[in-house]
């Protein structure tokens, strides 16, 4: 039989262990993670090695992503040495998608991502609350998008269904960007709907890789990874975003995940049938600034540098 005394230790155990997770919850968005994946895809030419640093959902706001932690992750980049720097997306955030935020200035954040250094360059395409933070953009059903005006402002590239060849070493390789696949609220409506097959998108993944013309591997920048059962064996490895990795996960597992597979790409590398995709946790946090068990991270892929994917 439980005493009186037994029972209200157990409560108290209780209660300083709810305190002690929900301090964890609060203070891992503040974490900075570096995630290092060596793969080498079928087809990869022998001797191009390749370093991408990924980031993803910066959603910039105060105080939770205020700009001189931006500076911080901006930095921690750089000192990566990648070969190229690629941005997967949601560089905004507002008050409907942050709770206990305030919006950052689309120049603030932009100025401070265009300290990013890479030989390679930087390169970047849009996610899905960068067309929806923009009601403009909304109502007129078309771009420009602020968020990608304010990246080309800082002197970075902003793919939308577009590629351009690049040089590593004396070799050639392709770099896409895809639209955003969510990127429109359905017609008349004034906020967001919860189904993800109301929202329309400006991705046109065929004409995309009709840019390719030679040979080269193709290295894909998606923000939802929601496209990757479309993407052909032709691309060596497809990038996203947008899941952040489940945000809150309990032992691996994430109870929500913003995708129409639900967590079959929720995190991490995947590989089905010889296809390569990497989803990264991402930087930002939404809805509420906490993470469990899935930390900020920069992803660091490098290419060629291990064993066939």
């Amino acid at each position: 039989m439980i005493t009186r005394r037994q029972l209200l230790r157990g409560m108290l155990a209780v209660s300083a262990g709810g305190a002690a997770l929900g301090g964890y919850a609060v203070a891992e968005p503040w974490r900075l993670n570096v995630t290092r994946y060596v793969l080498t895809p079928p087809g990869w030419p022998p001797g191009l090695k390749l370093r991408c640093a990924v980031l993803a959902d910066l959603h910039a706001c105060e105080p939770w992503m205020a700009e001189p932690r931006i500076r911080q992750i901006v930095a921690r980049t750089n000192a990566l040495s990648p070969d190229a720097v690629l941005l997967l997306g949601d560089y905004v955030a507002g008050r409907k998608l942050m709770r206990m935020s305030e919006p950052m200035a689309d120049e603030v954040w932009a100025s401070a991502l265009a300290g990013l250094s890479a030989p390679l360059g930087v390169h970047a395409v849009l996610g899905n609350h960068d067309w929806w933070q923009d009601i403009e953009v909304q109502l007129r059903r078309s771009g420009p998008v602020r968020a990608a005006t304010a990246l080309e402002s800082a002197g970075i590239k902003v793919y939308n269904n577009d590629a351009v060849r690049l040089e590593k070493d004396g070799q050639h390789f392709w770099l896409a960007g895809l639209g955003d696949q969510w990127a429109f609220w359905p017609r008349g409506e004034l906020m967001p709907p919860h189904r993800i097959s109301m929202f329309e998108g400006v991705d046109d993944l065929a004409g995309t890789l009709a840019k390719v013309t030679d040979d080269a591997p193709v290295l894909l920048m998606a923000h939802e990874p929601d496209i990757f059962p479309k993407v052909p064996g032709r691309v060596a490895l497809t990038m996203c975003g947008h899941t952040h990795g489940g945000q809150i996960t309990f032992g691996g597992f994430a109870p929500v995940v913003p995708s129409r597979y639900g967590r079959r790409y929720v995190y991490g590398h995947v590989n089905e049938a010889g296809r390569n995709l990497v989803v990264s946790a991402g930087l930002g946090c939404s809805g509420l600034p906490l993470r469990f068990g899935r930390p900020p991270e920069i992803v660091l892929i490098e290419l060629g540098g291990g064993s066939t994917a």
